[in-house]
């Protein structure tokens, strides 16, 4: 049998001297028993996919607030697009693979119902803001749990300094960490381009040519570029990251992204953000009014958060449909 001593020791042996081993890790908040089969990070991970928050992101919107078609992606699809690139990187650096993948899964936790468009009325109206990396560190450390007898999911340093750091200009302690950051960029901007062509946004000889010519012109081309360049330029290295000329040529179509489909009228109607606005703003309005009706397990939490905290993390958790439905009922 192929132990958890087993893969630990393999790490040492395979994996690049910058890797971040199981072994190493600074730790759970609470010790805990190790696993006869699984290190530390392979746990994490199944911890992450087996939580209701993990499943609740298939019913999460990506861009696409009202899709016409099956072959849109949500938040869970994406989640996993950023699993299969950060892990084909790390892979190719000889970084830990584990670490990345379970960094991944975890990364969009915390994500509202309506994609940014819900994330951005709910920071208006939460005291303090809400911002989706820091919910997604919540969701881990407080609002799920694998057991009665703890709270959380009692996750690793790093996964958790991964999920929190993954956006923003913080930048994640581990190697691993900082491929989940690229990663996550790398895919949402290649499949939102991919969905905005099927859509009829805009067609691929729409984007800047200098860009597919640094990149590639198709959606294969363009990842597989960037995840060879991530690779090149993260072996033996204490850091990962992407080569300057790639991140310019990234970057400027994430900006034409911006310009051309995020704002787009055909992609986010005013009619939609406005009734996203409503549902949102109503929801944490009514639970403020009506404490009770939040679930048991965040009612057992009363004494220790605020009335408003614990409202938003309820409307955060929410999936698209479950918003909309609660809304209809009590606005007939």
């Amino acid at each position: 049998m192929i132990t958890r001593e087993v893969l630990e020791r393999r790490e040492f042996e395979i994996l690049s001297r910058y890797a971040t081993k199981a072994t190493e890790s600074k730790g759970r908040a609470l010790d805990e028993k190790k696993c006869a089969i699984r290190t530390d990070f392979q746990r994490d991970r199944d911890r992450i996919i087996h939580s209701k928050a993990f499943r609740r992101l298939m019913h999460k919107t990506q861009v696409f607030l009202s899709p016409e078609g099956d072959h849109y992606r949500t938040r869970l699809t994406h989640t996993i697009e950023v699993s299969q690139i950060a892990r084909t990187i790390a892979r190719g650096a000889g970084l830990n693979e584990d670490l990345a993948e379970a960094t991944a899964m975890g990364h969009d936790l915390g994500h509202t119902p309506f994609g940014h468009s819900g994330e951005a009325v709910l920071n208006e109206i939460y005291p303090g803001g809400f911002k989706h990396n820091v919910q997604s560190l919540r969701v881990v450390d407080v609002l799920e749990s694998g057991s009665e007898a703890r709270r959380g999911m009692n996750l690793t340093y790093e996964v958790r300094d991964g999920i929190v750091n993954h956006t923003g200009s913080a930048v994640p302690s581990t190697p691993e960490g900082q491929i989940v950051k690229v990663s996550d960029r790398i895919a949402y901007i290649n499949h939102d381009i991919d969905d905005a062509i099927r859509s009829g946004i805009i067609t691929a000889g729409d984007l800047p040519k200098d860009c597919t010519e640094i990149l590639g012109s198709t959606h294969k081309e363009r990842i597989d570029t960037l995840v060879k360049d991530m690779i090149q330029n993260s072996l033996d290295k204490p850091t990962a990251q992407l080569s300057e000329g790639k991140t310019n040529a990234m970057n400027k179509l994430r900006t034409f992204m911006f310009e051309n489909v995020y704002h787009n009228e055909r992609v986010k109607k005013e009619e939609d953000l406005d009734k996203v606005r409503v549902v949102i703003t109503w929801l944490y309005d009514y639970f403020f009014k009506e404490p009770s009706r939040l679930p048991e397990e965040l009612l057992a939490m009363k004494d220790e958060f605020t009335a408003e905290e614990l409202v938003k993390d309820h409307v955060a958790g929410m999936t698209d449909r479950y918003a909309l439905h609660f809304y209809e009922i009590f606005n007939k």
